[in-house]
């Protein structure tokens, strides 16, 4: 991996705790002495038990929560100022669209809150939904749409201020296995179009290596990071993930989620 010096980080996580509820009979400490960079058009997968804190972790990445201790810095600011700055854009494993919009205007939301002109969003949205390839259902309600589409209206909507980073929690989780892999090439072509900076949130390791440049996996509550796994499979095809390498990484990130080989490391697996 290349070292990035912070100025140019995608993300900078340092020493980062998160207690709930502290100092109180209820205290639970979600995350302890987190430390996690993500370098500029890098695809970081987090991956854990549940309950782990991957979520919590990328809530606090994205100032939705405060961490307890520590720093996080969002493409060279901190994350508050990221977050009111829309320099991230988010999908969850809800869609979360509204019904009583248009897909097209689902899509033009975020800058329809920034004030933008209509004609400007208009045209902003319209060019997200070709990326998506849902420029035909513009004037469609969501309902009317299936879940995977759902979703890349969801993708196109986090994109619409053109944010360097994803932040993306179990986006594919409620599809089918099929939907599920059509969807997760959409994501890797939209990475490759757009250069964005991803953290992915999934309980799937076969989902993490495939989109993965590095699998970050996390230990049961308190979340800590125990290993990093580097994947090296080249460019994504169907025949990727029948290719031993693909099965070698999946193998590495399975072990490291099972505690073997100590302490926190990093790996290299995968390369062809």
């Amino acid at each position: 991996m290349t070292t990035a010096t912070t100025s140019e980080l995608a993300v900078q996580a340092s020493g980062v705790w998160k207690v709930f509820n502290e100092g109180q009979t209820n205290e639970v400490t979600a995350l302890q002495d987190i430390d996690l960079t993500v370098s500029p058009g890098e695809f970081v997968s987090l991956i854990g038990p549940s309950g782990c804190g991957k979520s919590t972790l990328l809530r606090v990445i994205a100032d939705l929560t405060h961490a307890t201790k520590g720093s996080v810095q969002v493409a060279g600011m901190p994350a508050a100022k990221a977050r009111e700055e829309q320099r991230y854009g988010m999908a969850f494993q809800q869609a979360a669209l509204f019904d009583w919009r248009t897909v097209q205007r689902n899509v033009e939301l975020p800058l329809e809150l920034q004030g933008w002109p209509k004609d400007k969003r208009q045209a902003r949205a319209s060019e997200l939904l070709e990326m998506v390839q849902l420029a035909d259902f513009a004037t469609h309600r969501p309902w009317e749409l299936s879940g995977g589409m759902q979703q890349r209206v969801a993708i196109a909507r986090s994109l619409a201020v053109d944010p360097p980073l994803l932040l993306m929690d179990e986006p594919f989780g409620a599809l089918d296995e099929m939907t599920r892999e059509r969807m997760q090439n959409e994501l890797l072509r939209i990475r490759e179009e757009t250069g964005k900076s991803i953290i992915f949130v999934t309980h799937s390791i076969p989902e993490a290596v495939y989109l993965s440049d590095r699998v970050v996996v996390m230990s049961a509550r308190p979340g800590r990071i125990t290993h990093i796994i580097d994947v090296n499979l080249g460019s994504r095809t169907e025949d990727t993930r029948e290719a031993e390498s693909f099965f070698e990484s999946v193998t590495a990130v399975r072990e490291a989620l099972r505690g073997r080989g100590g302490g926190a490391i990093s790996a290299r697996v995968g390369e062809v």
